[in-house]
């Protein structure tokens, strides 16, 4: 059964017994500064499991795309991801243990077709400090449950999991107790951390048995649900919010319980198949075939490089059909990144061409369930994407070309690199000018210097670290004094005027000349005032083009990112726009506004600015007037 099946089932299913399917929520949540991403199926629906009445009842189930950042280096072993897709239910002060429990279990074995012999699951076992009992509910409804099955659920104690290690599981256990480490919900974690007034309580997890074969005693340990092996894989979460933390730092029962059921897709999936390896499945497999046809090389034996691809371009492509675009801030830099690291894992298999335009239709097609409520930019995700690809290539083969130079046996090229004299050794210093001057990846470097054979100093990385210390000192220097930019504060509506300022100058150049330039400006909370060099006063019909295309660009809610590049890069290859070019320094920031390879506006500039043009509202030119001899003024606001 493929994922796509298996997520239509579970939204059926639970529209059978009641629920109101509602639109999972995008990515990035405009109104939930706690986190990047969105990265659990709950996490929007918080306010309603605090205690607000959802409007659409009280059974309510998605399935949620979900990204977690955090994962990025566990990324290449059979499970971890950093993109997901969550299936969820919710009872809202209705149903409770029993009926949540029977239906997952339901699911699992009837829709989906699941061996009920290589299901295992693990309830609370309680906290004597707070005077929680151990949930034997739970674990009861289970154990009848299993016994309609015609299987006999033993009960047993395992405790934290590190006691599981040492314990393992005897014949005929199937239900597993362990404590709030393992079997406690909470916004803070374990007991202990549950934050003053939150909603709380204990979960019950569920996990697949993929063989004892695939238990490594010698690394993790003897066998048991909590276990890091990869004998089982959790596959869905239930907890019971059943509790209130006090100010005095006790629990009481709520009156309202809820239920908050979480199951991964793509590992249900791979149970589905009889698979421990989450890349098997339809989400993944096509991907992972992709890459071995035009790598030439298997997965078996690539393993770690196809899983970080598949995943990766995974996530980009969500963020991208989101809307998102590739920067150094933000949600942009997080995006940005996952490009970035699947790019270097296809030059490990060799792909040297671009490859995205292959994979992401893929992707594309896979996730065309999904509503266009969340992925509102679809056709446009591919271009994003490739041009970031294309600009990482292009940073690659200056990078690798430095490189080339600094590791020649000459002395031409010594004070390039600091070398010394007849020598391949490499340092730190040099390491960190082929990042900072050309974007060229110090592990890449590092990389590169093992497979030619060039030595590196013995302190290298402490070199980089020194030298990355110093230029970030130069560059707060540099932003203090040369980048103020004329803004009151960096207030969110002073922002907005900011960037429609970039807009104002950009319309300027476009409809009145391509000579004009900044003379000044003046950035409040309320306005935006902007000096420009023009030799006499506009017309009502100049001022009404000017304004219609800032508008313009504002309704088309272009992208705005920002990078950091070399001064004669960024003046003779990208052509951003500046005036003092002799007193900027080595490296500056440069703002983009619309499609990169064909810009809006592009100025060198410190920042701040929104991140889509979309946000601005209704750009009005207030006055024109003479600043000086051959200085116009406009002052202009944001309805």
């Amino acid at each position: 059964m493929d994922a796509n099946t298996i997520r239509q089932k579970f939204l059926d299913f639970q529209a059978q017994h009641g629920h109101t399917v509602i639109q999972p929520a995008p990515l990035v949540l405009e109104n939930d500064p706690t986190t990047l991403f969105t990265g659990s199926g709950m996490q929007p629906l918080l306010p309603y499991l605090l205690g607000k009445d959802h409007p659409e009842g009280t059974r309510l189930c998605d399935s949620q795309p979900c990204l977690r950042l955090q994962d990025i280096e566990d990324v290449g072993d059979p499970r971890h991801t950093t993109v997901f897709e969550m299936l969820g239910n919710w009872s809202l002060g209705d149903y409770f243990k029993e009926e949540q429990i029977r239906n997952f279990f339901t699911f699992l074995t009837k829709e989906v077709g699941l061996d009920p012999k290589k299901i295992y699951v693990t309830c609370f076992i309680g906290n004597e400090k707070y005077g929680i009992p151990r949930d034997t509910e739970a674990a009861e409804i289970w154990q009848k449950v299993f016994a309609e099955a015609g299987i006999e659920a033993g009960i047993a104690e395992m405790g934290s999991a590190e006691d599981g290690n040492k314990r393992g599981i005897k014949p005929g256990e199937r239900i597993f107790y362990y404590d709030d480490k393992e079997n406690w919900w909470s916004r803070g974690g374990g007991c202990d951390s549950t934050p003053i007034g939150d909603p709380c309580g204990p979960d019950s997890e569920v996990f697949y048995d993929f063989g004892e074969e695939l238990q490594d005693e010698a690394k993790y340990g003897l066998a048991h649900p909590a276990s890091d092996g990869a004998r089982f894989m959790e596959i869905g979460n239930q907890v019971f919010m059943q509790y209130r933390r006090l100010e005095d730092g006790s629990f009481e029962e709520l009156e309202k319980k809820n239920v908050d059921f979480g199951g991964g897709l793509e590992r249900i999936a791979a149970a589905a198949i009889g698979s421990f390896d989450v890349f098997k499945t339809s989400m993944m497999q096509p991907i992972i075939e992709k890459l071995e046809e035009i790598s030439g090389k298997s997965y078996d034996n690539n393993t770690d490089e196809m899983r970080v691809i598949a995943d990766h371009i995974r996530g980009a492509y969500l963020l991208a059909a989101q809307g998102l675009a590739p920067s150094n801030k933000a949600h942009g830099y997080a995006m940005r990144r996952l490009v970035r690291r699947a790019i270097l894992r296809a030059l490990d298999l060799g792909i040297s061409a671009n490859f995205l335009s292959e994979i992401v239709p893929i992707i594309a097609e896979n996730y065309r369930e999904l509503p266009d409520s969340i992925l509102t930019r679809r056709e446009g995700a591919l271009d994003a994407l490739l041009r970031e690809e294309n600009a990482f290539r292009k940073t690659l083969n200056r990078g690798l070309s430095e490189l080339s130079k600094l590791a020649r046996i000459t002395k031409g090229y010594q004070e390039l690199g600091e070398l010394a004299k007849d020598s391949k050794i490499l340092s730190g210093n040099d390491l960190f000018k082929l990042q900072d001057t050309y974007g060229f990846p110090l592990e890449l470097s590092v990389e590169e210097c093992y497979r030619e054979g060039i030595e590196l100093t013995k302190d290298y990385l402490k070199e980089f670290e020194a030298a990355l210390a110093e230029q970030r000192a130069r560059s707060q220097t540099a932003s203090k004094g040369m980048f103020k930019g004329g803004l009151e504060d960096h207030g969110e509506q002073t922002v907005k005027y900011h960037t429609a300022c970039h807009l104002l100058l950009a319309a300027l150049q476009k409809l009145i000349s391509p000579d004009i330039v900044q003379k000044g400006s003046n950035i409040t909370a309320d306005r935006v005032r902007f000096d420009f060099n023009l030799d006499h006063k506009m017309t009502p019909e100049e001022k009404s083009a000017v304004e219609d295309q800032v508008n313009e660009w504002i309704e088309a809610d272009l992208p705005i990112v920002f990078d950091e590049y070399d001064k004669a890069y960024a003046r003779d290859t990208l052509k951003a726009h500046g005036q003092f070019w002799d007193k900027y320094p080595d490296i500056l920031k440069v703002y983009t506004v619309g499609d990169f390879d064909n810009p809006i506006s592009r100025e060198v500039c410190g920042g701040p600015h929104v991140e889509h043009t979309g946000v601005l509202g209704h750009f009005k030119i207030k006055k024109e007037e003479s600043s000086s001899a051959g200085v116009r003024r406009i002052k202009a606001i944001l309805e």
